[in-house]
């Protein structure tokens, strides 16, 4: 894998595709790559204490290195 923390990349292939960001986190073991801005969910979070509101948040999840390509 030659995508390594802090490397600039662009998205070739899925939702985000021709989009750049800067890589946050690096995991070789499977191949994934976790991107700034790209790849962004919004996941459900269930209250963590009582009479506390769940509530919407943003999750960016791993992309596979084989989707992206370092920036020049």
């Amino acid at each position: 894998m030659n995508i390594k923390k802090d490397d600039n990349v662009i998205v070739l292939a899925g939702k985000d595709k021709g989009k750049s960001g800067k890589v946050i986190k690096s995991m070789p073991k499977i191949h994934k790559i976790i991107v700034a801005g790209i790849n962004i969910i919004k996941k459900n979070q269930k209250p963590r204490k009582q009479g506390q509101k769940g509530q919407i948040v943003e999750v960016t999840m791993p992309i596979d290195v084989s989707n992206v390509a370092k920036k020049k």
